[in-house]
């Protein structure tokens, strides 16, 4: 049995504790070094939604997509593409139209859901939506307590 990291008030530290910045980075790292994860073909492709004109400049945004994903699917159980689709959204402006919010790309989430699912981090719910396994949140409250420890 793994013990649990205590932070400095004496309680366990987990995945709210963190960073959220820090934490998807160091996951995603820890996703990277792994070597399970399978990256799509066409992610060098890939913008992340119509509301962005490029495609991401950092070579492993998947790692941090599916990362955040994760953490998202962690914090809020039963989440699905549709609502990862509007929290991943943002403004869309085109030419001398006002901006309006658009909803981001469904694919690249779909892929980082799918490939958790690989890795036995996440599970489907019966009534809809994804949920945390009990694996996958051991392994990210480990990586948090790492990311809390390191402040």
């Amino acid at each position: 049995m793994v013990k649990a990291s205590k932070d400095v008030r004496g309680r366990a530290v987990t995945l709210k504790d963190a960073d959220a910045a820090k934490f998807v980075k160091a996951y995603a790292m820890h996703l990277k070094a792994q070597g399970h994860l399978q990256v799509p073909t066409w992610a060098d492709l890939a913008k992340t939604g119509t509301q962005c004109e490029l495609a991401p400049q950092d070579p492993d945004w998947f790692f941090t997509r599916v990362a955040s994903v994760a953490r998202q699917v962690y914090i809020r159980s039963g989440s699905g593409i549709g609502g990862l689709r509007k929290r991943y959204g943002g403004s869309y402006q085109k030419n001398c139209i006002r901006p309006h919010f658009q909803k981001a790309a469904g694919g690249p989430i779909r892929k980082a859901l799918q490939a958790l699912e690989t890795l036995k981090v996440l599970e489907k719910k019966v009534d809809g939506g994804r949920q945390i396994t009990a694996k996958g949140a051991q392994d990210m409250d480990r990586i948090a307590a790492g990311v809390v420890l390191d402040q």
